[in-house]
């Protein structure tokens, strides 16, 4: 079975029956130059499960529950991407330098509470949300004294198992000041793997979302979504950041990837720079 496996290459009929798969679940489009990127990674579905081939396989997804374990491996398949903690050090450096010390600063002037409610929307294993936690840990003055909620969503729910965990390896920590990784993670044993300590996990949580609905939590402060609009056609970007929009504050920020697209979807918001808008 294995060879014939590896002969397999998606059809144009076939492709185009995914794609709307995907796209009526996720909103990501799949092109017609992802050919070879779908037959690849349907190809370790089909080794992994048994199934004979890519017809057999796409009958099978749809007997499937939303929260079955398959449809996940599946999307997970499609969805995975390269992340790892402090990519994109321009926001990094905001977040830290300008935004950090300017709340600090209204706190204590009485001008807003002691809270800061983030969300790392399409999360993926969490390494966005250990950085967030760790800028807090090390720039916000008297950050014990807040209340800070740091909620991590992913469609997929072995990205947030693994979120959870909390674990990085040697890669993923390249980025990491070496003071940060001294103060908030622990290497363990194998010297492998990084670790988040409980300064850091316990400002986090994690559950599984897809942007295509709205999330069931409190508004937001700020909002990260960034690397994953890019995957989604015009219809689905509007989509996704109106539920975005729904779960900010009033003068909230969203942080996006400065290669989005998104900035003519973002009407009524101030931008402040390519990649950083500011709710009325």
């Amino acid at each position: 079975m294995a060879a014939s496996i590896l002969d397999l290459k998606i059809t144009d009929v076939q492709l185009e029956r995914y794609a709307k798969m995907i796209y009526k679940s996720t909103g990501i489009v799949i092109s017609p130059q992802k050919k070879t990127l779908l037959s690849n990674r349907l190809r370790r579905r089909l080794k992994a499960t048994g199934i004979a081939d890519f017809d057999a396989y796409f009958k099978h997804l749809q007997t499937l529950k939303a929260d079955d374990p398959e449809w996940d491996a599946f999307l997970q398949e499609i969805t995975t991407h390269e992340t790892f903690l402090f990519r994109d050090e321009p926001n990094w450096n905001w977040f830290q330098n300008t935004y950090l010390p300017e709340i600090s600063q209204q706190a204590k002037q009485g001008k807003r509470p002691k809270s800061l409610r983030i969300w790392s929307a399409a999360c993926s294993t969490g390494d966005e949300a250990a950085t967030i936690a760790a800028c807090i840990a090390g720039c916000l003055p008297q950050f014990t004294q807040w209340k800070i909620s740091i909620v991590g969503t992913d469609i997929g729910i072995g990205a947030v198992e693994k979120a959870r965990a909390a674990e990085f390896g040697l890669r993923a920590m390249r980025l990491v000041p070496d003071g940060f990784k001294r103060r908030f993670f622990q290497k363990d044993a194998s010297g492998e793997q990084w670790r988040a300590k409980p300064v850091l996990t316990d400002m986090t949580k994690f559950n599984p979302h897809n942007l295509l609905d709205v999330l069931s939590e409190s508004p937001f402060d700020l909002v990260f979504v960034k690397n994953v609009l890019i995957y989604f056609d015009t219809a689905s970007k509007k989509k996704v950041l109106a539920n975005i929009r729904q779960k900010m504050k009033p003068q909230g920020m969203l942080i996006c990837g400065a290669a989005e697209g998104i900035s003519d979807l973002l009407d009524g918001l101030e931008r402040v720079y390519p990649w950083l808008y500011r709710t009325p």
